[in-house]
């Protein structure tokens, strides 16, 4: 195994994260292509020689443990992790039901520190490896009708910007990845729920959301099989880059941020820069 990486793909069965592990494959890796149904991924991804299909629901402790288990039985270590898996509960704060809110952060904030967590001890004892955790232009940027999404995706920014300084005296790398808009599945009805309340003071506003959302599926710009080979290519530098925000998209959201920022910056440095001074 030492002339290929392992690769460690979560939400493997739809969507990105089939193009990732087929991508890891074609390239020679091994790959631990993960999902909920492990039928699912074994029939989106196919079937490979250094190919080992596990069941993994991000939200449950006990599968990250055993998928991680199973993968150092089969390739003795793990060089790239992938955090894919993901969901959309789509709504305006006031409609999304506590459960919902606590559902998007589960599974796109927690989930993905429940299988780095379960994987750190093995690149800890390697003193090499790489997190690589799909966030999103969401998690620069925040919109109207996503503020769990963004949530998590925020939330994903802070943990991983804090864990790179940690892991780093291992040889462990870390990259956040923020994409625009790619033609993944995340609008699909399997991945995307709307708000389950329904308040009059948003209906006009909620049914055009609603309308526009469900129009995009599949008419995204971005191409995931690039992607794919991007990270590829990113898994691959010396050192990686901390962070690849995909698309142009993206690249827009994140420069009108930075300038919002610096705008920000400057009015509060020329009201109140005398209050660190005791003025």
């Amino acid at each position: 195994m030492s002339e290929k990486k392992v690769w460690f793909i979560t939400g493997a069965g739809r969507g990105m994260g089939v193009d990732i592990a087929r991508a890891a494959l074609a390239a020679g890796n091994a790959v631990v292509a993960t999902g909920r149904h492990s039928e699912s991924v074994t029939e989106a991804v196919g079937k490979a020689d250094d190919l080992l299909v596990v069941k993994l629901d991000v939200t449950s402790h006990a599968d990250a443990e055993a998928a991680v288990a199973a993968a150092v039985e089969r390739f003795g270590r793990i060089d790239v992790l992938v955090n894919n898996a993901g969901n959309f509960y789509a709504g305006f704060f006031e409609e999304l039901t506590p459960d919902q809110m606590e559902r998007q952060l589960t599974t796109t904030l927690v989930g993905p520190m429940n299988v780095t967590r379960a994987v750190l001890p093995v690149m800890r004892r390697q003193r090499s490896g790489h997190v690589i955790t799909i966030s999103s232009s969401a998690g620069l940027t925040g919109f109207a009708f996503g503020t769990a999404y963004a949530a998590s995706k925020f939330g994903i920014e802070g943990w991983m910007e804090s864990l790179r300084p940690e892991v780093a005296p291992f040889g462990i790398h870390t990259t956040i990845v923020n994409p625009g808009f790619f033609r993944t599945e995340l609008l699909t009805p399997e991945s995307t729920s709307f708000a389950q309340r329904s308040i009059d003071d948003y209906a006009e506003r909620r049914a055009a959301q609603i309308e526009w959302w469900t129009s995009q599926n599949g008419r995204q710009s971005g191409d995931p099989a690039k992607l794919a080979q991007a990270l590829l290519t990113i898994a691959n530098e010396e050192p990686p880059r901390r962070r690849f925000i995909a698309g142009a998209d993206s690249i827009g959201s994140t420069e009108q941020k930075v300038a919002d920022l610096q705008a920000d910056i400057e009015l509060n440095r020329e009201r109140f820069v005398s209050l660190d001074l005791g003025a």
